[in-house]
């Protein structure tokens, strides 16, 4: 009896040496030495096109300034033209960016712009006026101790630019 209780303190001991051993990593996000990401849209991949569904995928790269890798655990987006939303959805892909280096990721994203039609219709009436574009995401890092990470990009596109004769 006494070795079955021995072994189960000895386990606790060790699993509790373990969970604090773990918190040293946790504290640089904690620490004002922790630098902010930088999460970029790279690309929008039209997967399929319907009049009443249609098909994207999002391209993000993250670069990781810090000197630890930067696990993020889920991203919640949302995609405006002109003021429009395009797309607004949430991901929980697990990713992990090492210490001072890059990653892609991909989202796939299902929306319905027929309500919308009209203005993107009105948008794509001139092609060499730019459109404006905001992408506003909300990023969940951290392994036992989360912290979410606002991201606001917005710039403009001009959409004759992207058509090929």
């Amino acid at each position: 009896m006494d070795y079955l209780a021995t072994i189960k303190k000895t386990s606790a001991l060790l699993a509790l040496l373990a969970l604090l051993s773990s918190l040293g990593g946790c504290s640089t996000w904690f620490s004002s030495g922790f630098q902010k990401p930088d999460i970029q849209l790279v690309d929008v991949e039209l997967v399929h096109a319907k009049l009443l569904e249609q098909q994207f995928i999002l391209h993000f790269r993250v670069d990781n300034p810090n000197s630890q890798s930067l696990p993020m655990r889920s991203i919640n987006y949302r995609i405006l033209l002109n003021d429009t939303p395009l797309a607004t959805g949430s991901n929980n892909q697990w990713l992990t960016v090492p210490a001072n280096s890059y990653s892609y990721f991909k989202i796939p994203v299902h929306t319905n712009l027929w309500r919308h039609m009209k203005v993107i219709v009105r948008m794509l009436e001139k092609p060499d006026q730019p459109i404006h574009y905001a992408l506003h995401a909300d990023v969940k890092t951290g392994l036992l101790f989360s912290k979410t990470i606002n991201i606001l990009r917005h710039g403009d596109i001009i959409p004759g630019d992207y058509i090929r004769e």
